[in-house]
């Protein structure tokens, strides 16, 4: 009957504690100006599996997430960001990639905070 109960106590702590690792909170820069950019690169993120929460903030050009790391990883996640046109530190956005976004929000030249001057039109 011990031994029962100290499996089931053994197992019960081994679920816990592996339930409480799936989930990493991180964060990272990410080049853009504005709330389409925003828009942009947190749909980036959120299409990468395993991401569960993506804000990015303009006047810091930091992207927040929560991830589970048993399915993806930082650089899966920025991958996805510069195929979308947005630079990160680690990762550059392709020319054609970065070209595609909107005029508006090409950032290589003046990395200003625009989100004021325009509102989300795609």
């Amino acid at each position: 009957m011990k031994t029962t109960i100290l499996s089931i106590a053994m197992m019960l702590i081994a679920v816990v504690t592996y339930a409480q690792d799936k989930n990493k909170k991180m964060t990272f820069d990410v080049n853009g100006r504005c709330a389409m950019c925003k828009e942009r690169i947190e749909e980036a993120a959120l299409n990468v599996k395993g991401v569960k929460y993506a804000n990015w903030d303009i006047p810091t050009h930091q992207l927040a997430v929560i991830m589970d790391e048993r399915k993806t990883d930082a650089m899966k996640i920025k991958t996805a960001i510069v195929a979308v046109g947005h630079d990160t530190k680690e990762l550059k956005a392709t020319d054609e990639a970065y070209n595609s976004v909107h005029p508006c929000c090409l950032y290589r030249e003046d990395n200003s905070d625009d989100g004021q001057h325009h509102e989300n039109k795609q």
